[in-house]
């Protein structure tokens, strides 16, 4: 970690708290609620420089890893039909919808003439 991100984190931190301090005991005091707005404001800055830095370390380390690809984005996980060029739904043009088949209904059984 920089000593820049160091620095910064100890005294936003410390900011942070005395803001907090001040406004828990007067939390009607729109002066004070702002000061811990600020506060919180800028340690959360501080966390996120802190959250790049390591994922550049991350990065630089692990140069040799492979990112997997999303699962959303996986072409072998997709199923494909004649119709259909997509997935989710979507079709491709000039594709037309088709409904679903329903099975056929049977028509109802004659009666034979002699059986009654």
């Amino acid at each position: 970690m920089s000593e820049d991100i160091k620095t910064r984190l100890q005294d936003s931190a410390a900011e942070c708290l005395k803001s907090y301090e001040v406004w828990s005991e007067s939390k009607k005091d729109s002066s004070a609620r702002e000061n811990l707005h600020a506060a919180v404001h800028e340690l959360r800055k501080v966390a996120s420089r802190l959250e790049i830095e390591l994922a550049v370390s991350d990065r630089d380390q692990n140069t040799q890893k492979k990112i997997p690809i999303p699962t959303h984005r996986d072409s072998g996980r997709r199923h494909h039909n004649k119709d259909e060029n997509i997935s989710d739904g979507e079709q491709s043009e000039g594709a037309e919808k088709k409904k679903p088949s329903r099975p056929r209904r049977r028509a109802p059984a004659k009666k034979a003439s002699g059986d009654e």
